[in-house]
């Protein structure tokens, strides 16, 4: 009854759902054509195998493991939400809810990994020459600039698709809530308002934003790259979003520092008030040799 109840509320929020009755079910979908689906709204109570376990193997498939998963569940206690995020969920949708609340977190998720997706091509699509970058800065002011340049600069790494999807959240980041002053609850406002874009295009022309920049550098080790970016902003209280939180399991925003630390860097470490972050990734050392 629930999952016709969800397939109706999709189909009338103009997505096109396929539905699956078990998680064996569901996952032979996923593997046999990775490709089609944005998103995947999982219940955790599945005959067969459970829907952590499904989640699980989305995570270690190379071709899904940027898909995002809708959990739902009835139990929203802390330690089960934990327990959902820490295996992948990058979303939460409890029983019971309504149709609304469906569609605005699917809209989030498919948005999400359409920008993903997106990164990606563009990331393999890039400069090559990027790669043989040792050291370097560059000053960036919009969204689109932001973006246009993490798929340049993540060609500085080994796992350039990777990279780009972190690097492009933290510059990003030091834009919109850096160098624009859009708070967390800000966001979540414009985003139910469809008003986001908007909101953004209009301060980058306001007095107090328009002449502010954020700086990227990037400086490349034999055995590491480092990304610092400072925007001119005041800063932030950073150390709540370094990691999944159940606080915020069930907004449609808020996961990009987390994200940037479990899936694109070694390690992301804010400095001072939070308006300078510092991103680093190993690399394998390269050895050449000569000979005939």
């Amino acid at each position: 009854m629930i999952r016709e109840m969800i397939r109706d509320v999709l189909l009338a929020g103009e997505c096109d759902p396929v539905v699956a009755d078990t998680g064996e079910e569901g996952w032979e979908l996923l593997e046999r054509d990775p490709s089609s689906y944005d998103a995947v709204v999982l219940d955790r109570t599945l005959p067969g195998i459970d829907g952590l376990e499904v989640l699980a193997r989305i995570k270690d498939h190379g071709a899904l493991d940027a898909l995002p998963v809708i959990l739902q569940t009835a139990r929203a206690e802390r330690d089960d939400v934990l327990a959902g995020l820490r295996a992948g969920a990058y979303y939460y949708l409890t029983k019971p809810f309504d149709s609304h609340t469906l569609q605005a977190i699917v809209r989030a998720a498919v948005r999400d990994h359409r920008n993903v997706r997106d990164l990606r091509e563009q990331a393999r699509k890039a400069i090559g020459a990027f790669s043989l970058l040792l050291r370097g800065a560059f000053g960036f002011r919009t969204l689109e600039e932001a973006r246009w340049l993490a798929t340049l600069a993540a060609q500085c790494t080994q796992a350039p698709e990777q990279v780009v999807l972190g690097l492009s959240e933290l510059l990003v980041n030091a834009v919109e809530h850096g160098n624009l002053g859009i708070g967390y609850d800000d966001k979540s406002r414009l985003l139910q308002q469809d008003a986001w874009a908007a909101e953004i295009a209009r301060r980058l022309e306001l007095p107090e934003y328009r002449d502010r920049s954020a700086l990227l550098e990037i400086d490349r080790a034999e055995d590491e790259v480092r990304f610092r970016i400072k925007d001119q902003g005041p800063g932030f209280d950073w150390q709540r979003y370094l990691a999944f939180s159940p606080e915020r399991a069930f907004d449609t925003h808020g996961r990009g520092i987390a994200l940037s630390r479990q899936v694109s860097f070694d390690r992301v470490e804010y400095l001072g008030s939070g308006n300078e972050v510092l991103a680093a990734r190993a690399e394998r050392r390269v050895v050449r040799t000569a000979g005939r």
